[in-house]
């Protein structure tokens, strides 16, 4: 029996994709919708001009009291801070507050696959859907990966199965969410600036990660990386099933983690693995973009962690001219040391945290500095050589000059081909 939100009122908070999902969603259940965020730029006018045709109230440019105070719920976006004014204030009224995800699973009747990790999240997200549509099967890919599960959960129905990709910060306001499976891909630092909508250390990063199979039962799976010890040992606290996967010769720890929640439906090895070659990769995540006079352009906005990067490396034959930098999320870049090393011919830096990575790898490699991503672009293009690729790897957030990884992807691809081949 789904939630009955007819004549609630709730109220929003944030004008991201997620939020405009969420308030969509409640207004089509018949409930009362108020959505409030911060920000008053062209994008959240316009979203907010969308919403209120629909007749849904929305303030923007800062929060009120009054549009929280009296309602029934509060369901939150996913980058907004524990400090939001209008957390504090539906604290202060008791009210409760949700994650969009929570929202959206409270009314599908789809069998959910959830996914969360440091790295790999959309990838795998992605496979396994188009691993389960091999059996005939209707599978939707949504969550983080792009698609909010609230804009789509209502067209599911109990024969359907959902992919979900799940952030830690959605994670971190679900309550009663049970995925039928839960995948865990690896764990690594991520999200450590507390100042950025991040974690204080890792071990709260890691039980935000970990809700994500605390309301799961015997009948449920947990699908954990074996090469991982930190998800190895979360085995002894879970109530489900447990599986383990690992990468081996044949395979990547994507790809193993792919055919472990496949294994769990029926579909066979076979199925899976003509999926992995047939798959034209996640866009962003290391997309070839154009060769221009024997250099080819990378767009990986999508890496924002440092091991994300080294896998990026890992993955070019040739050297590379790296551009890097953003908002930092607290990580330590010099990690990676090894591998910038052996692979960067030059690193470009970009962004809030240049002067950060700079630090960590002056003395090790050729280092310059680009005011813009159309500069770095430029320099780039300069120093490659014929063979180079110029790689967008950036081990950072993009908040500080861009919506998102995607803005600065398409940025990035835009650019690019607007390069002239003289």
């Amino acid at each position: 029996m789904f939630p009955d939100y007819r004549n609630k009122k709730a109220v929003v908070i944030g004008l991201a994709r997620s939020g405009v999902a969420a308030a969509n969603l409640l207004n089509d259940l018949g409930a009362k919708v108020f959505v409030t965020d911060n920000a008053d730029n062209p994008k959240v006018k316009s979203q907010a001009s969308d919403l209120r045709a629909k007749g849904i109230d929305v303030e923007t440019g800062g929060h009120t009291m009054d549009f929280i105070r009296g309602k029934d719920l509060v369901v939150i976006s996913p980058g907004v801070p524990d400090e939001s004014q209008a957390l504090l204030w539906a604290k202060e009224f008791d009210l409760p507050v949700i994650s969009e995800i929570e929202l959206a699973w409270q009314q599908c009747p789809a069998t959910i696959i959830a996914v969360t990790g440091s790295n790999g999240k959309t990838t795998v997200t992605t496979l396994i859907a188009e691993a389960l549509k091999t059996k005939g099967a209707r599978c939707f890919a949504l969550g983080n990966i792009g698609l909010p599960f609230s804009a789509c959960v209502r067209d599911t129905t109990s024969e359907d199965y959902v992919s979900l990709e799940a952030s830690s910060f959605q994670l971190e306001r679900v309550e009663s969410f049970r995925p039928r499976v839960a995948l865990i891909t690896n764990f690594t630092q991520n999200h450590l600036d507390k100042n950025h909508r991040g974690y204080a250390d890792i071990s709260e990063y890691l039980r935000a990660k970990k809700r994500i199979f605390m309301n799961q039962g015997k009948d449920d799976y947990l699908v954990l990386n074996e090469d991982d010890p930190v998800l190895k040992s979360l085995s002894k606290e879970a109530k489900s099933k447990i599986v383990f996967f690992r990468a081996k010769t044949e395979l990547n720890a994507n790809q193993s983690a792919v055919m472990a929640v496949a294994s769990i439906f029926g579909v066979n090895e076979n199925s899976c693995r003509e999926v992995f070659r047939n798959f034209k990769g996640v866009e962003h995540r290391f997309e070839f973009v154009r060769t221009i006079k024997g250099v080819r352009f990378i767009n990986d906005s999508k890496a924002t962690t440092t091991d994300s990067t080294r896998w990026a490396l890992n993955s070019i034959s040739s050297r590379a001219i790296l551009i890097a930098g953003g908002q930092d999320k607290g990580l330590d870049y010099g990690v990676i040391s090894d591998i910038v090393k052996e692979k960067v011919r030059v690193l470009i830096l970009i962004g809030e945290a240049k002067e950060k990575i700079r630090k960590a790898f002056e003395g090790i490699i050729p280092i310059k500095v680009a005011s813009s991503l159309e500069e770095a672009v430029d320099i780039g293009f300069k120093e490659a050589r014929n063979g180079d690729a110029v790689l967008l790897s950036p081990m950072c957030a993009s908040f500080d000059m861009f919506d998102d990884f995607e803005h600065r992807g398409r940025e990035f691809k835009e650019i690019v081909n607007k390069l002239h081949d003289i």
